[in-house]
């Protein structure tokens, strides 16, 4: 997706974007009725305007007797099954991993420099991880 003023960027805001994200997380074809009723739209008609103008952007193709997404533009976003989880959320993982090993298991007798070093870093490195996924939640809700 490029940012700020691309073409998709533009387009994909609001009920288009709700389309968009219902169709790849149900990763099948969905008709307008369902997306309609998936998402709660007033009408048939409003599922057709939006499918319509994700068409247009080639984000979705028509497959069998509905439509799915064609071109993925989240980045650094997972999917499993029909979660999305922005990719940043691994490096928390991790990070908060590491922390709870360094607190429970590497504890020294007497708190170093070094010790408190590791912790500090690896603190700051699991917010920054927990931020950055944050925001990419977002960014695509």
């Amino acid at each position: 997706m490029e940012k700020d003023g691309g073409k998709d960027g533009d387009a994909l805001r609001g009920t288009t974007l709700r389309v968009y994200r219902y169709l790849y997380k149900q990763g099948r074809p969905l008709g307008f009725h369902d997306i309609q009723r998936g998402l709660n739209l007033s009408s048939v008609s409003v599922a057709q305007y939006h499918v319509g103008k994700l068409l247009r952007l080639g984000l979705v193709k028509e497959e069998g007797a509905g439509y799915v997404v064609d071109r993925v533009i989240f980045e650094n976003m997972i999917r499993v099954g029909r979660t999305v989880i922005p990719f940043q959320t691994s490096y928390a993982t991790f990070f908060a991993a590491t922390l709870v090993i360094l607190l429970a298991f590497l504890r020294p007798t007497s708190l170093t420099s070094l010790y408190l070093f590791a912790l500090v870093v690896n603190a700051a490195a699991l917010g920054i991880s927990i931020y950055e996924s944050v925001k990419a939640i977002l960014r695509y809700r």
